[in-house]
């Protein structure tokens, strides 16, 4: 009994990732979803409190695999720089095997203006920051990337590529490989910051 449940709220899930990708947060409703999903409004609040509590879902959702990346980058014993590349890779393979997740990314700051998704928000965007620029840091101090440039500025160099990068693969309706592109954009600025005496 308990499966169907789990199902069939993970199936809510996905639908409304999939509303969010075609009309954006604005266009999400839980007429929408359930209108999809062939069910009643009461049968989607059986699953979820309201709308928010769904969006909160849908967070999680999207940040599943944080923690076992992290985990993944300790178990293989990288060099931090080919931690921070291995770090880039997972989410960018995740994103180019599924697309619609991708529009989450770019809801975030619509989404961090709503009171109660904002903690959520915040949690996932700083709790990815920061175990960037941890491995960065570690990076600095073996002497793979230049000390005298700020840790969070090249993280947000990074981060602000991906984003940028995404956005454009979006808007050309998937017509080139995110992965390939990112990693090449990665390596690129990593090289930047490689120290000149090495």
């Amino acid at each position: 009994m308990e499966r169907p449940l789990i199902e069939r709220k993970e199936s809510i899930i996905l639908t409304t990732i999939d509303v969010i990708n075609e009309l954006g947060i604005q266009g999400l409703s839980t007429r929408e979803v359930c209108k999809r999903q062939g069910i009643a409004n009461a049968s989607l609040f059986n699953h979820f409190k309201s709308k928010n509590d769904l969006i909160i879902a849908v967070l999680d959702y999207y940040a599943q695999y944080d923690y076992a990346i992290f985990q993944s980058i300790k178990v293989k014993k990288l060099t931090a720089i080919d931690a921070v590349r291995y770090f880039f890779d997972s989410y960018f393979t995740y994103y180019e095997n599924y697309p619609a997740i991708t529009a989450i990314l770019h809801a975030y700051d619509i989404l961090r203006f709503e009171p109660s998704l904002t903690e959520k928000v915040d949690s996932i965007l700083k709790e990815r920051e920061k175990y960037l620029i941890e491995l960065i840091n570690e990076a600095q101090t073996a002497k793979l990337l230049r000390s005298d440039i700020n840790s969070e500025c090249i993280s947000d160099i990074l981060v602000g590529t991906g984003r940028a990068i995404t956005l454009k693969w979006r808007m050309s309706n998937y017509e080139f490989s995110l992965k390939e592109r990112i990693l090449y954009a990665i390596d690129a600025i990593l090289d930047s910051f490689i120290p000149k005496n090495i």
